[in-house]
């Protein structure tokens, strides 16, 4: 991907829309199975205006879209920057924008998610970069950078343990597809989990047999230093990661015991 990601590489094509005669208790109905709370109003392939839950919740009730729907509304160009697109959401105060593309015609719409999404995307490959440099140097070795979707079953865990909390928060995020790559590290036909353990077990947890993942290939077998000390420790599959349930994740307990400090000097 370009340095310049747009909106058109995060956007949702599919999108739901409503008429303005649609009626109200149909974008209820569509609301409460679709997930969604607001819906670009579309006619004749324009879009003329948007309805959202607090359209519904906080002006008088009234029969159909177009008597509640905001007009007034913004849209952004499908070519339009991922970093412009987050400046007019956060400055307009809106979590959503139907996009365009050069004739007017609908193609898509970014929302907040798609934004927090690019962002997660973009920061991992850095982090994946300096890792491969890293083996490169360490081992006087080349190595080949992979985008691809790993099995589950075939990752081979380096972590001895993880946090309940921690993992409920990678469960979510997988749902809604904001969990960002794991980072693994193919030596023979090994697949060595490097980054995102908490992640992987929550993708197996929810059935998912493969998980999005950067896969640096070595040009040759290796026994990585970090699969020496997961055979000491005993830790071959997901099912040897040991949840811890009674401690919080040591960044979060950190900001509790700080919160609850600065109370006590207040």
């Amino acid at each position: 991907m370009s340095n310049k990601a747009l909106v058109k590489h995060y956007m949702t094509k599919e999108v739901i829309t409503v008429t303005p005669d649609t009626p109200n208790e149909e974008v209820i109905k569509l609301m409460k199975t679709t997930g969604h709370d607001g819906f670009p109003v579309k006619t004749n392939g324009e879009v003329i205006g948007i309805v959202t839950a607090f359209d519904l919740l906080l002006k008088p009730w009234d029969h159909a879209v177009k008597d509640i729907m905001s007009t007034d509304i913004v849209v952004a160009d499908q070519e339009m920057s991922i970093n412009d697109a987050s400046r007019v959401m956060f400055r307009m105060g809106i979590s959503r924008l139907p996009v365009i593309d050069k004739d007017g015609e609908l193609v898509g719409i970014i929302t907040n998610t798609d934004i927090v999404r690019s962002h997660i995307e973009r920061s991992t490959p850095m982090k994946v970069n300096y890792f491969k440099k890293t083996l490169e140097q360490l081992y006087g070795i080349k190595t080949k950078l992979l985008r691809m979707k790993v099995p589950t079953e075939k990752l081979r865990p380096t972590q001895d343990k993880i946090y309940a909390d921690e993992l409920q928060g990678r469960t979510y995020e997988l749902k809604r597809g904001l969990a960002e790559p794991t980072i693994t590290v193919k030596s023979g036909e090994r697949y060595i989990l490097v980054d995102g353990h908490h992640r992987t077990v929550a993708a197996s947890r929810l059935g998912y047999k493969e998980i999005d993942s950067y896969v640096i290939e070595l040009e040759k077998d290796i026994k990585l230093g970090i699969e020496k000390t997961a055979d000491n420790e005993g830790i071959y599959t997901l099912d040897d990661i040991k949840i811890i349930d009674d401690a919080q994740h040591p960044l979060i307990a950190i900001t509790r015991s700080l919160r609850k400090d600065n109370k006590l000097g207040s």
